[in-house]
Protein backbone atom coordinates (compact mmCIF):
# COMPACT_ATOMS: atom_id res chain seq x y z
CA UNK A 1 0.00 0.00 0.00
CA UNK A 2 2.61 2.14 0.81
CA UNK A 3 4.15 2.29 -2.73
CA UNK A 4 1.01 3.63 -4.36
CA UNK A 5 -0.09 7.69 -4.89
CA UNK A 6 -1.40 8.65 -1.44
CA UNK A 7 -4.45 11.47 -1.03
CA UNK A 8 -3.49 14.63 1.76
CA UNK A 9 -4.95 12.82 4.19
CA UNK A 10 -1.95 10.17 4.20
CA UNK A 11 0.13 13.19 5.98
CA UNK A 12 -1.96 12.36 8.93
CA UNK A 13 -1.31 8.59 8.77
CA UNK A 14 1.96 7.86 6.10
CA UNK A 15 4.29 7.53 8.77
CA UNK A 16 2.95 5.54 11.35
CA UNK A 17 1.53 3.45 8.73
CA UNK A 18 4.68 2.87 7.30
CA UNK A 19 6.43 1.54 10.27
CA UNK A 20 3.23 -0.53 11.70
CA UNK A 21 3.69 -2.54 8.50
CA UNK A 22 7.26 -3.25 8.95
CA UNK A 23 6.57 -4.18 12.60
CA UNK A 24 3.85 -6.59 11.64
CA UNK A 25 6.04 -7.99 8.85
CA UNK A 26 8.83 -8.48 11.23
CA UNK A 27 6.38 -10.14 13.60
CA UNK A 28 5.31 -12.56 11.49
CA UNK A 29 8.43 -13.61 9.71
CA UNK A 30 8.88 -14.12 13.83
CA UNK A 31 6.24 -16.18 14.51
CA UNK A 32 5.87 -18.13 11.12
CA UNK A 33 2.30 -17.15 10.64
CA UNK A 34 1.44 -15.39 7.54
CA UNK A 35 -1.59 -14.14 9.49
CA UNK A 36 -1.45 -12.10 12.73
CA UNK A 37 -3.90 -11.54 15.49
CA UNK A 38 -4.34 -7.86 15.77
CA UNK A 39 -6.58 -5.85 18.16
CA UNK A 40 -7.17 -2.09 17.58
CA UNK A 41 -7.99 -0.65 20.78
CA UNK A 42 -10.04 2.82 19.88
CA UNK A 43 -9.57 1.67 15.96
CA UNK A 44 -13.34 3.45 15.47
CA UNK A 45 -14.22 3.27 12.04
CA UNK A 46 -10.90 1.37 10.52
CA UNK A 47 -8.46 3.71 9.38
CA UNK A 48 -5.66 1.43 10.61
CA UNK A 49 -8.26 -1.68 11.14
CA UNK A 50 -9.05 -2.21 7.50
CA UNK A 51 -5.56 -1.36 5.65
CA UNK A 52 -3.86 -4.47 8.59
CA UNK A 53 -6.46 -6.82 7.11
CA UNK A 54 -6.16 -6.33 3.71
CA UNK A 55 -2.40 -7.22 4.17
CA UNK A 56 -4.09 -10.84 5.58
CA UNK A 57 -4.46 -10.32 9.08
CA UNK A 58 -7.25 -10.47 11.68
CA UNK A 59 -8.30 -7.78 13.44
CA UNK A 60 -10.50 -7.08 16.50
CA UNK A 61 -11.83 -3.63 16.97
CA UNK A 62 -12.98 -2.54 20.48
CA UNK A 63 -14.55 0.92 20.20
CA UNK A 64 -16.87 2.33 22.77
CA UNK A 65 -19.23 4.12 19.63
CA UNK A 66 -21.36 1.86 18.21
CA UNK A 67 -21.90 4.60 15.29
CA UNK A 68 -17.57 3.72 15.19
CA UNK A 69 -18.66 -0.06 14.74
CA UNK A 70 -21.04 0.20 12.57
CA UNK A 71 -18.55 2.21 9.72
CA UNK A 72 -16.70 -0.14 10.62
CA UNK A 73 -18.23 -3.06 9.51
CA UNK A 74 -19.50 -1.19 6.06
CA UNK A 75 -15.86 -0.07 5.49
CA UNK A 76 -14.54 -3.67 6.48
CA UNK A 77 -17.25 -4.48 3.74
CA UNK A 78 -16.46 -2.22 0.94
CA UNK A 79 -12.78 -3.77 0.99
CA UNK A 80 -13.72 -7.21 1.04
CA UNK A 81 -12.16 -8.31 4.35
CA UNK A 82 -15.45 -8.65 6.57
CA UNK A 83 -14.37 -12.07 7.06
CA UNK A 84 -11.19 -11.02 9.29
CA UNK A 85 -12.52 -7.14 10.67
CA UNK A 86 -14.50 -7.92 14.42
CA UNK A 87 -15.84 -4.86 15.61
CA UNK A 88 -16.56 -5.06 20.34
CA UNK A 89 -18.03 -2.42 21.93
CA UNK A 90 -16.15 -1.54 24.70
CA UNK A 91 -12.94 0.88 25.50
CA UNK A 92 -9.25 0.28 27.05
CA UNK A 93 -10.20 0.76 30.86
CA UNK A 94 -12.43 -2.53 30.26
CA UNK A 95 -10.52 -4.41 27.63
CA UNK A 96 -11.22 -8.48 29.64
CA UNK A 97 -14.51 -7.43 29.67
CA UNK A 98 -14.79 -8.24 26.03
CA UNK A 99 -11.08 -9.80 24.71
CA UNK A 100 -8.50 -12.49 25.79
CA UNK A 101 -5.75 -11.61 27.78
CA UNK A 102 -2.45 -12.38 26.17
CA UNK A 103 -4.74 -13.29 22.52
CA UNK A 104 -2.61 -10.69 20.14
CA UNK A 105 0.32 -10.53 18.10
CA UNK A 106 0.02 -6.88 17.81
CA UNK A 107 -2.09 -4.19 19.59
CA UNK A 108 -2.82 -0.77 18.30
CA UNK A 109 -3.65 2.36 21.00
CA UNK A 110 -3.81 5.08 18.68
CA UNK A 111 -5.75 8.43 19.87
CA UNK A 112 -6.72 6.57 23.04
CA UNK A 113 -4.52 7.57 25.82
CA UNK A 114 -5.93 11.47 25.38
CA UNK A 115 -9.25 10.59 26.36
CA UNK A 116 -8.90 8.16 29.67
CA UNK A 117 -9.11 8.62 33.07
CA UNK A 118 -5.85 6.60 33.90
CA UNK A 119 -3.47 6.08 30.55
CA UNK A 120 -0.88 3.96 33.10
CA UNK A 121 -3.63 1.35 33.15
CA UNK A 122 -4.86 1.79 29.71
CA UNK A 123 -1.26 1.09 28.60
CA UNK A 124 -0.79 -2.04 31.13
CA UNK A 125 -4.22 -3.48 29.57
CA UNK A 126 -2.83 -3.24 25.92
CA UNK A 127 0.45 -4.81 26.93
CA UNK A 128 -1.63 -7.83 29.27
CA UNK A 129 -3.84 -8.21 25.92
CA UNK A 130 -0.18 -8.91 23.99
CA UNK A 131 1.55 -12.46 23.60
CA UNK A 132 5.09 -12.41 24.48
CA UNK A 133 7.22 -10.37 22.19
CA UNK A 134 4.09 -9.21 20.68
CA UNK A 135 4.04 -5.76 19.24
CA UNK A 136 2.63 -2.40 20.58
CA UNK A 137 1.87 0.66 18.70
CA UNK A 138 1.34 3.50 20.69
CA UNK A 139 -0.01 6.92 18.44
CA UNK A 140 -0.83 10.04 21.35
CA UNK A 141 -0.88 13.80 20.97
CA UNK A 142 2.45 15.84 21.37
CA UNK A 143 2.75 18.44 23.89
CA UNK A 144 5.30 20.67 21.89
CA UNK A 145 3.07 20.20 18.72
CA UNK A 146 0.55 21.96 20.24
CA UNK A 147 2.24 25.01 21.85
CA UNK A 148 3.87 25.11 18.41
CA UNK A 149 0.48 25.97 17.01
CA UNK A 150 -1.07 28.20 19.00
CA UNK A 151 2.21 30.30 19.12
CA UNK A 152 1.95 30.83 15.65
CA UNK A 153 -1.04 31.31 15.57
CA UNK A 154 -0.59 34.45 17.78
CA UNK A 155 -2.04 32.71 20.78
CA UNK A 156 0.50 33.27 22.96
CA UNK A 157 -0.65 33.19 26.59
CA UNK A 158 -2.61 30.18 25.48
CA UNK A 159 1.31 28.37 24.05
CA UNK A 160 2.17 29.37 27.61
CA UNK A 161 -0.39 27.88 29.55
CA UNK A 162 -0.14 24.61 27.33
CA UNK A 163 3.47 24.48 28.67
CA UNK A 164 2.91 25.19 32.25
CA UNK A 165 -0.47 22.96 32.89
CA UNK A 166 -0.20 19.46 33.81
CA UNK A 167 -1.68 17.67 31.05
CA UNK A 168 -0.54 19.59 28.27
CA UNK A 169 -3.87 21.75 27.79
CA UNK A 170 -4.11 25.47 26.88
CA UNK A 171 -7.49 26.44 28.15
CA UNK A 172 -10.77 25.23 28.42
CA UNK A 173 -11.82 25.46 24.89
CA UNK A 174 -9.64 22.79 24.63
CA UNK A 175 -10.55 19.48 23.03
CA UNK A 176 -7.75 17.47 23.94
CA UNK A 177 -7.96 16.20 27.19
CA UNK A 178 -4.43 15.54 27.53
CA UNK A 179 -0.79 15.76 25.85
CA UNK A 180 2.26 13.82 26.67
CA UNK A 181 5.83 14.56 25.79
CA UNK A 182 8.25 11.49 24.09
CA UNK A 183 9.59 10.71 27.54
CA UNK A 184 6.55 10.28 29.61
CA UNK A 185 4.59 8.15 26.77
CA UNK A 186 8.13 6.07 26.55
CA UNK A 187 8.31 5.89 30.19
CA UNK A 188 4.91 4.77 30.32
CA UNK A 189 5.76 1.67 28.06
CA UNK A 190 8.62 0.84 29.83
CA UNK A 191 6.89 0.35 33.06
CA UNK A 192 4.28 -1.57 31.81
CA UNK A 193 7.00 -4.03 30.34
CA UNK A 194 7.65 -2.94 27.15
CA UNK A 195 11.13 -2.34 25.41
CA UNK A 196 10.75 0.64 23.61
CA UNK A 197 12.25 -0.12 19.92
CA UNK A 198 11.86 3.50 18.07
CA UNK A 199 10.23 6.51 18.76
CA UNK A 200 8.74 8.65 15.93
CA UNK A 201 7.43 12.18 16.00
CA UNK A 202 4.19 12.34 13.75
CA UNK A 203 3.04 15.63 11.81
CA UNK A 204 6.03 17.84 12.62
CA UNK A 205 5.05 19.70 9.48
CA UNK A 206 2.14 18.74 7.88
CA UNK A 207 -0.25 20.85 10.05
CA UNK A 208 1.84 24.08 10.00
CA UNK A 209 2.57 24.06 6.07
CA UNK A 210 -0.68 26.13 4.18
CA UNK A 211 -2.78 23.84 2.58
CA UNK A 212 -3.12 25.05 -0.17
CA UNK A 213 0.22 24.99 -0.78
CA UNK A 214 0.24 21.63 -0.65
CA UNK A 215 -3.18 20.64 -2.55
CA UNK A 216 -1.46 23.55 -5.13
CA UNK A 217 2.13 22.84 -5.79
CA UNK A 218 3.04 20.26 -8.13
CA UNK A 219 4.72 17.38 -5.69
CA UNK A 220 4.32 19.18 -2.74
CA UNK A 221 2.80 16.32 -1.09
CA UNK A 222 4.88 13.56 -2.04
CA UNK A 223 7.83 15.98 -1.11
CA UNK A 224 6.45 16.75 2.43
CA UNK A 225 6.04 13.05 3.33
CA UNK A 226 8.99 12.16 2.33
CA UNK A 227 10.05 15.24 4.77
CA UNK A 228 7.60 13.87 7.18
CA UNK A 229 9.80 10.68 6.72
CA UNK A 230 12.87 11.83 7.47
CA UNK A 231 12.32 14.14 10.30
CA UNK A 232 10.31 11.20 12.27
CA UNK A 233 13.14 9.25 13.89
CA UNK A 234 15.31 12.41 14.88
CA UNK A 235 15.25 13.39 18.71
CA UNK A 236 15.14 16.88 17.49
CA UNK A 237 11.69 16.64 15.90
CA UNK A 238 9.45 15.05 18.60
CA UNK A 239 9.60 18.02 21.07
CA UNK A 240 7.35 19.90 18.17
CA UNK A 241 5.26 17.22 16.26
CA UNK A 242 1.58 16.66 16.40
CA UNK A 243 1.64 13.28 17.41
CA UNK A 244 4.19 11.15 18.86
CA UNK A 245 4.64 7.20 17.94
CA UNK A 246 6.03 4.82 20.03
CA UNK A 247 6.57 1.20 19.26
CA UNK A 248 7.44 -1.61 21.12
CA UNK A 249 7.75 -5.43 22.31
CA UNK A 250 6.68 -7.19 24.92
CA UNK A 251 9.33 -8.68 27.32
CA UNK A 252 9.05 -12.34 28.14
Amino acid sequence: MSDQPRPRASLRTAVVWDVLKDALDSRAEATGRSALDVLDTGGGTGNFAVPVALLGHRVTVVDPSPNALFGLERRAAEAGVADRVRGVQGDVLGLFDVVERGGYDAVLCHGVLEYVEDPAEGIRNAVDALRPSGALSLLAAGLGGAVLARALAGHFSEARQALADPAGRWGDGDPVPRRFTAEQLTGLVATAGVRVGAVHGVRVFADLVPGVLVDTEPGALEALLKLEAAAAELPAFHSVATQLHVLGEKQG
